[in-house]
């Protein structure tokens, strides 16, 4: 096992922060026997939490292009039929992992393929498990697609105690399932949308492991959507602007 590359600077200032204040306790009361055993024991153990966070233990990924990977540690918390509204605008299976500050917050590829679409939306910072942080907190929306032309899209979300969200994929990128693409500071909670058709692997409460869980299968061929009534107005109205509108003039008796 190995500390994550984003965890440097914030081990650095945890142990700046700790030897300064053990060296003012030292320095102003040092006959406090009781309470500099404490503070030291305090001290050991916030090292310790910070260390754990940023883990990075080494693992074993079978690749599948059937298969979609999970893309986070944590548990299942949503199985559900949904629309999606800001890429696919279309009914997906929606699946969402909730990662706890003790889980390992490295983000990786669920699947291997091109990257279509790619966009950082700033937010609040409501609760992971809240129903409308998946559209209203800060988050980035991803989408590949693989090989036999299906995408998925997935979202990293902040929650209410993390606070930065690190991504390192952009559009355009060849991306392979199961690498990195992330890394969630402090908890939060990622988004899965999967084509209707999908064969779920998992179970709601199902603690599950980034990169090594297979969350789902994946159908063979992906029916195109249907366009919207929406979008026919649209483009009629684009049409309709687009004419050169007749004007007509009276001639003076």
């Amino acid at each position: 096992m190995t500390i994550h590359k984003e965890g440097y600077t914030s081990i650095a200032l945890c142990i700046l922060f700790i030897f300064v204040l053990n060296a003012v306790l030292q320095f102003y009361f040092p006959q406090a026997f009781v309470i500099k055993w404490i503070i030291y024991i305090l001290s050991f153990a916030l090292f310790v939490i910070i260390l754990q966070f940023f883990r990075s233990p080494s693992i074993t990924i079978d690749t599948d292009d059937k298969m979609v990977l999970c893309p986070a540690d944590g548990k299942v918390v949503v199985i559900e039929e949904t629309v999606e509204t800001e890429y696919f605008k279309d009914k997906r299976i929606q699946l969402s992992v909730f990662m706890s500050p003790i889980n390992v917050h490295i983000n990786r590829n669920p699947v291997s393929g091109v990257i279509k679409y790619f966009k950082y939306h700033p937010g609040k910072y409501l609760v992971a498990w809240h129903p409308k942080s998946s559209t209203e907190n800060e988050r980035t929306t991803v989408v590949t697609e693989n090989k036999a032309g299906i995408a998925i899209l997935f979202r990293q979300i902040a929650g209410a105690l993390a606070r930065r969200i690190v991504w390192y994929v952009k559009e355009d990128d060849v991306v392979k399932q199961g690498d990195q693409f992330g890394f969630i500071k402090f908890g939060s909670r990622v988004d899965v949308f999967l084509p209707l058709g999908s064969t779920i692997k998992v179970e709601l409460g199902e603690v599950v492991k980034g990169g090594q869980t297979i969350l789902a299968e994946l159908p063979a061929t992906v029916a195109p959507a249907k366009p919207k009534k929406a979008d026919a107005d649209d483009a009629f109205e684009a049409v309709a602007a687009a004419r050169p509108v007749k004007t007509t003039i009276k001639k003076k008796a």
